[in-house]
């Protein structure tokens, strides 16, 4: 607000004296266009949205699917980012037989392409102890990608630990 500065009548016969005012900065419009546009700025603003991706689990106790075992993919997930996978089943008196591949754009995204072209089978996916997140998400990322209907995310089998074992 501007300040009203009222001087008082001089005498007579008197010079008047000029007053040497003060500088004084009023600040207050500039804080209420400043609040305005923050709030302007706020408001129109869009945030993020997080982008998630949803997992259909099945229904607890029902363990039924029309995808014989032995039509499987199964994809280890390891440490260092490495990728296991196997054809078929794995069990301690017949292993299968393990291939390594990464992430990388001619890794695990041809396998599972090749995979999909040529059977109609079911990918399970297993994490070790070892298998960093960051990998889990990179294989759901992938199941996007190529477009798999059906995968399924289980637990490691004494077999399957057996395997990476040898491998390490």
């Amino acid at each position: 607000m501007a300040d009203l500065q009222t001087a008082a009548p001089a005498a007579k016969g008197s010079k008047p004296r000029a007053k040497k005012h003060a500088f004084r900065l009023d600040m207050t419009p500039m804080v209420d266009l400043a609040f305005l546009l923050l709030t302007f700025f706020m408001l129109t603003t869009t945030f993020s949205k997080p982008t998630i991706m949803e997992v259909a689990m099945p229904a607890k106790g029902s363990e039924t699917s029309d995808v014989p075992a032995s039509g499987a993919l199964t994809v280890l997930l390891d440490r260092n980012r490495t990728v296991h996978y196997f054809y078929g089943l794995n069990t301690e008196r017949e292993p299968a037989k393990l291939h390594t591949t990464s992430f990388a754009a001619d890794g695990l995204r041809n396998v599972l392409l090749a995979f999909r072209n040529k059977a109609n089978g079911m990918v399970l996916i297993k994490a070790s102890d070892h298998a960093a997140y960051q990998s889990m998400v990179d294989a759901l990322d992938e199941m996007n990608i190529t477009d798999t209907k059906k995968y399924a995310l289980v637990d490691l089998s004494s077999a399957d630990k057996q395997l990476l074992a040898q491998v390490r």
